[in-house]
C-alpha cells in the first residue's frame, strides 16, 4: 500500500516548523521560562520540570501559553512578561544554538529538486528569524509565517494554510516537518502528510495525533527511504519560493 507521503509525488514545497524541527530550541526556551517564572513567583518558587515544558508549552504561541500560565493576568502584564523571556531566549539561543542533525543536507536536496518552501511557526517573528539567521538558512527560507500572522495558531491549519497559499502551492504536493502535538494537528488538519521529529518517548503521541512518519533526526533512513521514492519522478521545474 502506498504510503501517505508517497502520495504526494510529484514533490512541490517542504513546509518546516522552526523550533525542535530545525534546531534544538528546547533547552534555551526552558531555561528562559524557567528563569522568569521563578521571578515571579510562579509555583511557590518551585521550578517547572523540562516535561512540564514539554506538555503545556512545545509548539504553543506565546498567547496560548500565557493563558494556561497566567489566566488572570491582562495582556499588558502577558507582553511585558513574555517580550522579557524572548531577550532571555535570544541571548541563550545565541550562544548555542544546533541544528537537527541532518538539517543541511535535507535543506540541500530541497534546493537542488528547485522545492518551494517556508518556515512555519508559532513563535513570535523576531525569534523566526533569528534562529534561522544563526542557523545560516535566511537565503534558503524567505518566507517565514508567524504567529503574528494569523488570527489562530497551530493546532489550528491557518499558519499552514497561509503558507500554501502564499506559495501558490497546492497541500496534495507538500510535506510538512514538524515535533509537537499541536504542531503535527496542524498540518494534518491543513490536509497534509506530517513527517514528526522525536525521541521514542513521544513518538506514539505524535502518530496517535496523525503524524505519517516519526525520525529520530534527518539522517533517520526511514526519511531518506520515504524521499527515494518520491525521487522516481522528475524534480519539478519551478522557482523555488525566493530562489
Amino acid at each position: 500500500m502506498e504510503s501517505a507521503i508517497g502520495r504526494v509525488a510529484p514533490l512541490e514545497a517542504v513546509l518546516f516548523d522552526i523550533d525542535g524541527t530545525m534546531g534544538i530550541s528546547d533547552p534555551f526556551h526552558h531555561r528562559a521560562t524557567s528563569e522568569m517564572l521563578l521571578k515571579v513567583g510562579y509555583n511557590n518558587g518551585v521550578p517547572i520540570t523540562p516535561e512540564f515544558g514539554m506538555k503545556h508549552m512545545a509548539g504553543r504561541s506565546n498567547e496560548q501559553i500565557g493563558r494556561f500560565l497566567f489566566p488572570d493576568w491582562d495582556q499588558a502584564r502577558l507582553d511585558a512578561f513574555f517580550a522579557e523571556k524572548e531577550e532571555l531566549f535570544a541571548r541563550y539561543a545565541g550562544e548555542g544554538l544546533k541544528e537537527i542533525a541532518g538539517l543541511t543536507a535535507l535543506c540541500h536536496w530541497a534546493d537542488e529538486r528547485r522545492l518551494k518552501r517556508a518556515a512555519v511557526t508559532n513563535a513570535p517573528r523576531a525569534n523566526a528569524e533569528l534562529m534561522i539567521s544563526i542557523l545560516g538558512l535566511s537565503d534558503f527560507f524567505k518566507l517565514i509565517v508567524s504567529a503574528e500572522d494569523c488570527g489562530r495558531s497551530k493546532p489550528y491549519p491557518d499558519p499552514y494554510l497561509r503558507a500554501l497559499h502564499l506559495l501558490g502551492a497546492s497541500p496534495d504536493h507538500t510535506i510538512v516537518f514538524e515535533d509537537s502535538t499541536v504542531g503535527v494537528q496542524a498540518g494534518v488538519a491543513a490536509r497534509m502528510p506530517v513527517i514528526a521529529i522525536a525521541d521514542e518517548s513521544r513518538e506514539g503521541k505524535l502518530t496517535a495525533v496523525g503524524a505519517s512518519l516519526v525520525i529520530r533526526d534527518y539522517t533517520d533512513p526511514k526519511l531518506w527511504s520515504e524521499l527515494d521514492k518520491l525521487d522516481t519522478t522528475k524534480p519539478q521545474a519551478a522557482e523555488a519560493n525566493g530562489a
